[in-house]
């Protein structure tokens, strides 16, 4: 079998964001192969919280039904519990229904649907296991990925590569194009599960009893998912006192959950540390390469973002990349119209992840004393639902190019 694969478009991260735009590519008439690091889908991930607006696009797509049939949670609602009183309480019943909620559900679920719908197409081809280790390059082009070792190593030429490789992206070092990591928040999360037994939730909740906030939400299934806050940067002098420590300073953060988490939380290797900070990459285009997703923009956990983003993005390039078969033009002017579609909205999502974190996790007198005041005006105020509808659906416009589905364009290979 020949070691070099020939395509339209190589798309390296087999995550929402590079198995959504693989989809769409592949159901324009584009060859589309996705590169993916892992074998299987059974490893770690952070988001599990769709947003309506990522619903919403799911069933353009044709996969929402097949998700949502895996098993999960409706989640009604988003609060602020400050010593046994809810000061917020967002409640997604207000939105317009179909999606009036927020979903709970193993992200796997989501990327074994996207796969199966990509594998139903003749033109898409997977290549798991296989970490790229070097950029194919014409001149200052981009024109394919090396990936795998020994005798399982691939080449994979193609009109354009996508980098769709998470926030530590190995594309974008490849490339040589630098990051910008913005502290802009102050605090780290701790995440364990609990078994939720009869103690579900059906909301989001966010409790401030003592010490650093305390995030919990239904987790399927029948788990609790729960994010301790601490200081950005602290684990390390946390962990130094002691796994008795860490675990009574959690359980007095949620007092309904105190026992379970005493009970649960009995080694520091029950929880896992999310480094929690936002950032961008100076550039998202090059000639011949295109970033996405958290490649191209990281974001932190507040509001749950991350899938409603990465989703956005396939569907914001899956327009621009169709363009640039159209045209043959695979050039950074011609890619960079991505980052011109999606910088604005990308930028709003970085300033509202900051002032919920100012307004929802300081734990300051003066910050402890007008919160209540804050959260009581923005309820009654046309900020509120301005502010929900922003976190639900984040950019509205953006909705699946039909138009391009139904083309049945032949790829360059083909006719050239």
């Amino acid at each position: 079998m020949s070691n070099t694969i020939e395509t339209d478009f190589c798309v390296v991260g087999g995550g929402p964001a590079g198995l959504s735009l693989a989809l769409l590519l592949a159901r324009s008439g584009a060859s589309v192969v996705v590169v993916e690091r892992a074998k299987s889908f059974d490893r770690e991930y952070r988001g599990e919280i769709l947003q309506p607006g990522a619903m919403r696009l799911l069933e353009q797509l044709g996969v929402l039904g097949a998700v949502r049939a895996r098993g999960g949670y409706e989640l009604s609602s988003f609060q602020l519990i400050d010593n046994g009183r809810t000061l917020m309480n967002i409640d997604y019943r207000q939105l317009p229904k179909p999606h009036d909620f927020l979903f709970s559900l193993p992200q796997r679920y989501i990327l074994q649907e996207l796969y199966a719908a990509c594998e139903a197409e003749p033109n898409f081809q997977q290549v798991s296991g296989a970490g790229v280790h070097g950029l194919l390059t014409d001149g200052d082009r981009v024109v394919g990925v090396r990936c795998g070792t020994g005798e399982h190593e691939r080449l994979v030429r193609a009109h354009c590569v996508i980098g769709a490789d998470g926030r530590y992206s190995r594309i974008r070092k490849l490339a040589g194009i630098d990051y910008h990591r913005d502290e802009a928040f102050e605090h780290d999360i701790l995440w364990f599960k609990l078994p939720a037994g009869d103690r579900a939730l059906h909301d989001i909740r966010v409790f401030r009893d003592a010490g650093s906030p305390v995030l919990l939400h239904d987790s399927f299934p029948n788990q609790l998912q729960v994010g301790w806050t601490l200081p950005h940067g602290g684990y390390k002098k946390l962990a130094a006192q002691g796994i008795d420590h860490v675990r009574h300073a959690i359980a007095a953060a949620a007092p309904p959950y105190a026992d379970l988490i005493l009970e649960r939380v009995r080694a520091l290797t029950d929880l896992t540390i999310l480094d929690v900070f936002a950032g961008a990459a100076t550039a998202w285009a090059a000639d011949g390469l295109l970033l996405i997703g958290d490649a191209a923009h990281t974001h932190g956990p507040i509001g749950a973002q991350g899938i409603n983003l990465a989703i956005q993005d396939a569907v914001v390039a899956h327009g621009v990349l169709m363009e640039s078969l159209r045209t043959k033009d695979f050039s950074v002017r011609s890619l960079g119209a991505f980052e011109a579609k999606r910088r604005p909205a990308i930028n709003r999502v970085h300033a509202l992840q900051a002032r919920q974190a100012k307004a929802m996790l300081p734990t300051g007198k003066v910050a402890n004393a007008i919160r209540p005041a804050i959260a009581k005006v923005l309820a009654h105020t046309p900020v509120y639902r301005k502010v929900l509808d922003q976190i639900a659906f984040g950019d509205q416009t953006v909705r699946v190019r039909t138009d391009l589905l139904t083309q049945g364009l032949t790829s360059i290979g083909e006719t050239s």
